[in-house]
């Protein structure tokens, strides 16, 4: 049997994408030390961070790949880059962070974040298009739930993934509820932190985030696909930016 030779064209797009992840996870790892320093303060709020090539000698790392690092801490809302001085550090997230999650997680949440905001509010708009009375009750009965989790002051993160994946079983799309699954444990990891930092703040935060979910409730209900996308998608984003405000 002859087997078909390989050309070797064909190697450049698996090397490409081997590269591409290589520089990711270098980016990652970058990302998560710059994070950790200016969580404990080596790096302080409104103080400039020291120059690219300063960094990548420090973290022994390519400029793309700091770059790139630094991009995701832009995205985040943590350092901010000034036209002809560098990058400065403008938040610094409350140290509790690292009691809910490992530094070494945390580029990962984040990334899980960023992927839910579309999916789970695409899923709403359909949910709210195509829910069933049952379905909607249970997102009803999800909500209050978590209501009374919170009077219990309860991590309750269990109850939010259920309240999710509710919504996105109301859309009547098993790849969206597939996706959802697969990300179970992904997903209940930023849940854990995001509440368990809330729980440490004041009672309002929680009754924001609970005010978030009845947002997405209430246009499920009113079967405006509309809001519901926009209500979620709010909910995720804020969430993912509440993750560094900590305490406060």
């Amino acid at each position: 049997m002859v087997q078909a030779r390989r050309l070797p064209g064909n190697r450049e797009p698996e090397q490409g994408k081997m590269a591409q992840d290589e520089k990711f996870s270098l980016a990652s790892a970058v990302y998560e030390k710059i994070l950790e320093a200016i969580i404990e303060g080596q790096y302080p709020v409104n103080k400039k961070l020291p120059t690219e090539a300063q960094l990548c000698q420090r973290y022994e790392v390519s400029r793309p790949v700091l770059r790139d690092a630094l991009a995701r801490l832009k995205e985040d809302e943590l350092v901010v880059s000034r036209r002809g001085s560098g990058s400065f550090v403008i938040r610094q997230p409350d140290s509790a962070v690292l009691k809910f999650a490992p530094i070494s997680s945390i580029a990962d949440i984040q990334r899980c974040f960023e992927f839910r905001t579309n999916v789970e509010a695409r899923a709403a708009h359909l949910a709210a298009l195509r829910r069933t009375q049952d379905q909607l009750d249970q997102i009803r009965r999800c909500y209050d739930i978590i209501d009374e989790a919170n009077a219990r002051h309860d991590l309750a993160t269990d109850e939010d993934y259920r309240f999710h994946l509710a919504i996105t079983e109301a859309a009547s799309n098993h790849y969206y509820i597939t996706v959802l699954k697969s990300l179970n444990e992904s997903i209940k990891e930023g849940m854990n932190l995001t509440r368990g930092l809330s729980l440490m703040a004041s009672q309002e935060r929680l009754k924001l985030v609970q005010d978030e979910h009845l947002a997405i409730v209430e246009a499920i209900s009113d079967k405006d696909g509309e809001r519901a996308e926009a209500a979620m998608r709010a909910h995720i984003d804020n969430a993912r930016h509440r993750m560094f405000e900590g305490s406060q």
